[in-house]
């Protein structure tokens, strides 16, 4: 793949300690001959933290639905987390090409700053699609169906930061549509058990991707580019402290349909406090703090995940 790729040198690999912004990488990425490196970037291999964004509200819905002894399932939503989040950032970055060139943070993307050809990114993106497609395969139909049915999402989302000031809504709707996917996959009924986990989850994503965007909130500002933390404002720590308490309720919900015993409640317990100690400890004006509140949320969806599993072996009706 590359041929119709255009390179420059890439950017120095930082070996330090520090969260590093996301126009840098290291580690295995770093480690690769070009041309090769600037594909991984582009799928951001470099960044694991979103195929886990993804994958968690998938492995939310398998365990809550009773499907604790389907590991193998399990590998298969996170081969497919880490493809697709990869096709659609490609995607994404393809679309944004002009306005990533104006932001600091990304203006060293493969596509923004021409290393790769908008030709070379789609091919990749296929590539990427093609593998997810395999995954697809290991569903029965009616997980398959649902699966699909995200793709008019996906190809919205990277439009939505040009027409509304609550883009982050939006990817809540897509990052966390492997909820439906991994119950379909379990259990094709209790679907009031199901919208009350996927609205948790939605408020959830909205509350990270606010604390994400506080890097680039200067920029935004300049290019014109909306988000939730840019409509916030001063008001941004409460924001996301309101998102993330709308997200343990609906989940309190699920949790209360699926087995209505005070009991189960309990599991819900170390997530809240896991994701109350982001609200109160998010300084909005420190990027580093904030990129560490977002990194996190890779931990919350475990704790997350292990509580959906005790509920779920205990509540299958």
């Amino acid at each position: 793949m590359t041929g119709p790729a255009r390179w420059i040198s890439s950017p120095p690999v930082d070996t330090s300690d520090h969260l590093v912004p996301d126009t840098q990488y290291r580690g295995l990425v770093a480690a690769l001959p070009q041309p090769y490196r600037d594909y991984a970037v582009l799928a951001r291999f470099d960044r694991p933290i979103g195929w886990w964004l993804l994958f968690w509200p998938g492995a939310w819905g398998v365990l809550l639905a009773g499907g604790e002894e389907r590991w193998g399932l399990l590998l298969w939503m996170l081969l497919g987390s880490i493809v697709m989040r990869g096709a659609g950032c490609v995607y994404n970055d393809i679309v944004d090409a002009d306005l990533d060139r104006q932001v600091a943070r990304t203006a060293a993307r493969p596509v923004a700053s021409r290393r790769v050809s908008k030709a070379a990114a789609w091919c990749w993106t296929l590539a990427l699609c093609a593998i997810g497609l395999v995954v697809l395969l290991q569903l029965r139909t009616e997980a398959q169906v649902v699966a699909l049915g995200s793709l008019a999402l996906v190809a919205a989302y990277p439009f939505m930061k040009r027409i509304t000031w609550w883009p982050q809504a939006w990817l809540g709707l897509v990052f966390t549509w492997a909820a439906l996917v991994g119950w379909v996959e379990i259990r094709g009924d209790r679907l009031e058990v199901l919208a009350a986990l996927y609205a948790g989850a939605i408020f959830w994503c909205i509350g990270y991707d606010t604390i994400y965007a506080l890097q680039d909130i200067e920029d935004d500002a300049l290019v014109g580019v909306r988000s939730s933390a840019r409509r916030l404002g001063s008001r941004v720590r409460a924001g996301v402290a309101g998102f993330y308490a709308l997200a343990i309720a609906c989940w309190g919900l699920a949790f209360w349909l699926l087995r209505p015993d005070w009991v189960a409640l309990v599991a819900l317990i170390p997530i809240a406090l896991h994701l109350g100690f982001q609200a109160l400890s998010l300084d909005p004006a420190d990027g580093e703090n904030a990129l560490a509140r977002f990194r996190s949320n890779r931990d919350a969806g475990l704790v997350m995940a292990l509580a959906c599993w005790v509920v779920g072996n205990a509540g299958l009706v």
